[in-house]
């Protein structure tokens, strides 16, 4: 559908890899769902998280739609 990148936001990622919500919940991201994480970039979510954006972003495209 489309690629994930460190700008893309939690809401988008949401969009575009459903399945990206077990890796989310999985690394502590579990307010995947406030309405001020829609708005948050993957680089923001994982800075607040202390995760490697890039490797984040590396898990979520690996993950089949």
């Amino acid at each position: 559908m489309g690629e994930i990148t460190k700008d893309t936001t939690i809401g988008d990622v949401l969009k575009i890899k459903p399945n990206a919500v077990p890796l989310l919940m999985e690394i502590g991201m579990h307010c995947i769902g406030c309405p001020a994480s829609m708005g948050e970039t993957v680089e923001e979510a994982a800075m607040v998280h202390g995760i490697d954006a890039d490797d984040l972003v590396t898990q979520m495209n690996a993950i089949a739609d």
